[in-house]
């Protein structure tokens, strides 16, 4: 490469390499003694045949030979004059050339097309990835923050469309190939104009003793009032219904309060309650999980912190299926909208409520920090007379036009394989983290890229930049575009990359993702030096807290990874800086502003918002680079290999049922040997062939897709993956029910299972057959 790229742009060499030069240019010096040494011969031989001082030469005779001599001499000075021009002209040529092959690919001016690549020249990954770190540009970074990020924007708000059209307007000022937008109408969920949602402590009659107004909603709630006593439900996560059972607390007909946190999102806290019971849920801040203190960049005690509670992805009233006309379709509704209503609380109203509950004292862990509880589960208040609480929401149910705004560059060898670059453009408050980073990061490289492409980056496989509108509602824009390409992404989307919230903090690096990108973070952030760190890459740091592996973590369902691979079948990421003992907790809130972001940082936002950049820009590149797609299609057989270990444990008891695992170890060794012969095949193959590459390539790309379940209904079930998904057909629902065989065999289904594991080893081996190629290539042995 550095002899191609030498040729191309020429720069200034050292003496040792213009030697080297010199040599090439034609073997000047070796050459330079051996024409000295003739010169002196040939001077020495007419010396000798002409001596100007003898006595025996007539006058004729001596005007001959100095005529000679005259000539001889011209000619040695012709021929003097001749060489050392041409030595000085190969000599400089040979430096000119050896510094050529010095010279970086890269311009050193900023200006875009200074010094332009000639189309057809190669460039590695090593080229790449310093042009990458040349042209990402930090300060940019925070003044599209700062803009985004100046107030509240949410969908279809008239700041949030000001914000749309402004990106708008810059992808197409970056000159890529295409740029557009994806409209749906989406029905979203605000708070009431007309009715305030509003706590009461009413009496056994239900006369109202106490009213409390309240701030913020929880999207997608149920409307409506309610009325029961109240029910301490710590983080409202499974295990904590479970125990709230075990100790005779009453739930049925009560209102839950749970804390922010716990591992569990808004939505799961509220279908854990629905299930348990439960008339309505509060949710609020505890001092314990979310600082509280104003002055130490906390929480006052009066604020909230909203989410939506629709236990999926997307507009929940056209579940399957893309927004673009509700008057098209008929009325349904997803089935995780929630029953009953929800609400989040401020610390204080916590406080006033919890202080007066009466029952069983709570289990060890659970006690908060609120001042003045002591914990207590409820469902009875203290005092005279019989209390309960009254809730009302009175939200309401508002179609919107979502704007998804794209711009692409075409890849030059693979143009229909995309590589995805997304983040969610609208908050409910300013939402510098909620929105504003990832919108800065992905206009950033959106620009770096487009610099890149003007100054010789030729894309093997297309880039799609994308800013999604409806995310605060559950990422409704990116999941209307992935229902309305449902049925064809798997067959174009290599990979999804989320931008979203990707700073919190800036100590440690989590990554979620599919397993299949797993191993392009190891050669990604061995070239990223650590925002916190001056010299110090991320790998290095992160060998020392147990290596690499350790901060990649399964996709959490609210992430803007989740629905690419649970949904809709493409492997995706997410990753994010955060703090290694504090907490940023703002998010959600009409406090995420940027400056609260950059103390929190300690104004290191650039520096961190370069490091996402950087990671993010590193693993496109590689993914836009490689001949063949660097996904690991091996990484499933390992988890396969656990289930097939516990069902192994539990030989004797299934047994007795009439179960057999044998058809799940066969499933999952024709899974192993299918990755295991793809990657030999493709080590044996010339990969240059671009044929055979792409035949590699669209088997790899759908390795994910072969893991939605195709026995699920995608209105019913819509996160049908069977490792990642939500449902009975999943990996983690049949492990669990398994376990059931140990702990509380009364419970285990038997028909339940067999559903199960059926599920299961069709999916795994379907995706095994898949996996082999064609048919003939498929191990049946008779």
């Amino acid at each position: 490469m550095d002899s191609v790229t030498g040729l191309i742009t020429p720069t200034t060499g050292g003496g040792a390499q213009c030697n080297d030069g010199v040599e090439e240019g034609g073997g000047v010096r070796h050459r330079t003694p051996h024409v000295e040494m003739k010169l002196v011969a040939l001077e020495t031989e007419e010396g000798s045949q002409v001596p100007l001082n003898s006595d025996i030469i007539t006058s004729h005779q001596q005007t001959a030979p100095r005529r000679r001599t005259v000539l001889y001499l011209a000619l040695i000075g012709l021929l003097i004059f001749s060489s050392a021009f041409l030595l000085g002209y190969v000599a400089v040529r040979g430096m000119c050339r050896s510094c050529q092959e010095e010279r970086e690919t890269i311009p050193l001016s900023d200006a875009a097309g200074s010094e332009h690549v000639p189309e057809g020249a190669v460039m590695y990954m090593s080229d790449l990835r310093q042009m990458l770190k040349k042209y990402l540009k930090e300060d940019r970074m925070e003044n599209t923050l700062r803009r985004v990020s100046r107030t509240s924007h949410h969908s279809g708000s008239s700041e949030g469309n000001a914000i749309a059209s402004e990106i708008l307007q810059n992808l197409q000022n970056l000159r890529m190939d295409h740029t557009w937008t994806d409209s749906h109408y989406a029905t979203l969920q605000f708070p009431s104009r007309s009715q305030r949602n509003t706590l009461w402590l009413v009496d056994s009659k239900g006369v109202e003793l106490e009213e409390i107004p309240l701030d913020g909603y929880c999207a997608y709630s149920a409307t409506g009032t309610t009325t029961g006593g109240v029910v301490y439900v710590n983080y409202g996560r499974r295990e904590d219904f479970d125990q709230l059972r075990t100790l005779g607390v009453s739930l049925n007909g009560s209102i839950a309060i749970a804390r922010v946190g716990g591992g569990m999102s808004f939505a799961e806290k509220v279908w854990h309650a629905q299930k348990a019971g439960h008339v309505g849920v509060l949710i609020y801040p505890d001092p314990a999980d979310v600082p509280q203190d104003p002055r130490r960049l906390g929480l006052h005690s009066n604020a909230v912190i909203s989410d939506h509670v629709h236990l999926g992805s997307g507009d929940p009233f056209t579940p399957g299926f893309p927004s673009f006309n509700h008057t098209q379709f008929p009325s349904t509704q997803s089935s995780g909208l929630p029953i009953i209503p929800a609400q989040p609380i401020s610390a204080n109203v916590a406080s006033k409520l919890l202080s007066q509950l009466s029952g069983v004292g709570c289990p060890r862990g659970w006690q908060g920090r609120l001042p003045y509880v002591q914990c207590v589960l409820g469902p009875g208040f203290t005092g005279p007379g019989e209390r309960r609480v009254k809730m009302g929401v009175f939200n309401k149910m508002k179609p919107v036009l979502l704007n998804n705004i794209f711009a692409s560059f075409e890849g030059k060898v693979e143009p229909d394989h995309y590589i995805i670059i997304g983040a969610q453009r609208d908050s409910w408050g300013p939402g510098a983290v909620k929105s504003g980073v990832g919108t800065a990061v992905l206009m950033e490289l959106a620009r770096t890229f487009s610099t890149m492409v003007e100054n010789g980056f030729s894309p093997r496989r297309s880039l799609l930049f994308v800013s999604w509108d409806g995310g605060d509602f559950g990422n409704v824009g990116a999941t209307e575009w992935l229902e309305g390409y449902l049925t064809m992404l798997h067959l174009k989307a290599v990979a999804y990359f989320s931008l979203d919230q990707a700073i919190l903090g800036d100590d440690n690096l989590s990554v979620y993702s599919s397993p299949l990108l797993a191993d392009l973070i190891e050669g990604a952030i061995k070239h990223v030096e650590h925002p916190k760190h001056t010299g110090q890459s991320i790998l290095s740091l992160v060998q020392r807290q147990g290596g690499w592996r350790n901060i990649v973590k399964p996709m959490y369902l609210n992430s803007g990874a989740y629905s690419f691979t649970a949904f809709g079948g493409v492997p995706a990421m997410q990753l994010r800086f955060h703090e290694d003992t504090r907490v940023y907790p703002f998010v959600n809130t009409q406090l995420d502003s940027v400056g609260r972001l950059q103390e929190l940082l300690q104004g290191r936002l650039c520096a961190v918002g370069r490091a996402v950049g950087e990671l993010i820009g590193l693993m496109v590149l590689k993914l836009s680079h490689d001949h063949i797609l660097p996904l690991d299609v091996t990484c499933y057989s390992s988890a396969a290999q656990q289930l097939s270990s516990k069902l192994s444990l539990h030989t004797t008891e299934l047994q007795m049922r009439g179960l057999s695992p044998q058809w799940i170890f066969s499933a999952r060794g024709d899974y192993s040997r299918a990755a295991r012969n793809l990657l030999d095949a493709i080590k044996n193959s010339d990969v240059q062939d671009e044929r055979l590459a792409r035949l590699y390539n669209t088997r790899i790309m759908r390795v994910e897709y072969y893991f939605l379940s195709q026995y699920m209904s995608v209105v019913e079930t819509p996160f049908r993956h069977v490792f990642h998904g939500r449902g009975d057909h999943t990996l983690n629902a049949l492990a669990e029910h398994l376990s059931l065989l140990r702990t509380d065999p009364h419970l285990f289904d038997e028909v339940r299972f067999r559903r199960q594991l059926v599920l299961f080893t069709w999916t795994l081996q379907g995706a095994a057959n898949a996996l082999s190629g064609d048919v003939w290539n498929v191990d049946n042995p008779l």
